[in-house]
């Protein structure tokens, strides 16, 4: 057994991004399914947010992080799909990916293809793997056809900006809400059908507009408690409402009578880490993804680069929605 010395990012207590500390960490070899890996980059994503402010509650002290891209350093009895030297990159349970190194379960740990760079890698899994589901599997009654239209939320995000490609490439026809022009622009030359700025505009009246009084098949959105009651509004009969974050803070209770009088409409709350649960998923969601960038279909748009030790200032800038794109942390 030795150890090695990584700089890390700990928290002591939930709070603001002033909680957010440098510190350093020693690590060791890594035991039964698990690896240790030496990080290249580093994703930013917004439920690092969650978890550091405790609207995601966990123990104390907490490493944040839940993506990254590096080269395999070790593996521990059981692990065949990696082996040390191995270009590789992750979103993960358990948080602790802001660090130059780290030992951690293997089974969600993917080989990056030698097409990806490791700043894409880093800045595309937890974001590609839920645009991954999202467009794949979470799905309204009789799946999704091309011509269909959709509503995704924050389509100038890391994850919006993916999902705007990734629908176009799949022939849907995606209406993408922002909160400025500059974002609804980027959504429009990612591919999206049409942009709403829902700072101006009454997104539900436009979105009934735009499908010619039909409404769409699924609203897809990770902003919740501002965008919720007007999403159900958009919704054909028997729509999905699939909310798979909470950017705006926690949707509020709601009656399932509510539902009935408005279409007979299914509500869906998704979570990544129930789709990549197991080894076979997760492989099975990141060849898809991985397929989809080396085509060229996607384009992973990193749009800031902080270095881990100004961690702080990129959660600021995350949670003043001063970001688009995809973000990482450079080590």
């Amino acid at each position: 057994m030795h150890s090695i010395q990584s700089r890390a990012i700990r928290i002591d207590q939930h709070g603001g991004p002033e909680q957010l500390k440098l510190v350093t960490v020693s690590v060791g070899d890594p035991g039964p399914g698990e690896i240790r890996i030496r990080h290249k980059a580093v994703g930013l994503n917004f439920i690092d947010v969650y978890q550091r402010s405790g609207l995601y509650p966990s123990p104390m002290p907490l490493q944040l992080g839940m993506e990254a891209s590096g080269v395999v350093e070790a593996v521990g009895e059981g692990v065949s799909h990696l082996q040390p030297g191995d270009r590789a990159a992750y979103a993960s349970q358990p948080p602790g990916s802001y660090c130059d190194v780290r030992v951690m379960p293997a089974k969600t740990v993917c080989k990056l293809p030698e097409a990806i760079d490791f700043d894409t890698g880093a800045a595309m899994m937890l974001k590609g793997l839920t645009a991954q589901y999202l467009l794949k599997k979470t799905l309204p009654q009789g799946g999704l056809q091309p011509g269909d239209f959709v509503l995704f939320h924050a389509a100038a995000g890391g994850v919006g900006l993916i999902a705007c490609q990734w629908a176009k490439a799949m022939g849907l026809r995606l209406i993408g809400t922002a909160g400025s022009q500059e974002k609804c622009a980027l959504a429009l030359a990612n591919g999206a059908y049409a942009a709403i700025n829902y700072a101006v505009e009454d997104f539900a009246a436009r979105v009934r507009e735009l499908t010619n009084g039909q409404g769409v098949k699924v609203v897809y959105d990770s902003v919740g408690k501002d965008t919720w009651d007007q999403s159900l509004d958009c919704l054909v009969p028997f729509g999905l409402m699939a909310s798979f974050g909470n950017a705006s803070g926690p949707v509020a209770p709601f009656s399932p009578g509510i539902l009935g009088t408005k279409g007979a409409i299914y509500v869906t709350r998704q979570t990544l880490f129930t789709h990549i649960a197991t080894r076979e998923s997760t492989q099975a969601m990141a060849d898809d993804l991985f397929a989809v960038v080396a085509s060229g279909q996607v384009k992973i748009h990193i749009a800031q680069r902080f270095a881990l030790e100004d961690v702080q200032k990129a959660h600021i800038a995350l949670e003043a929605r001063q970001t688009t794109g995809c973000t990482i942390l450079t080590l």
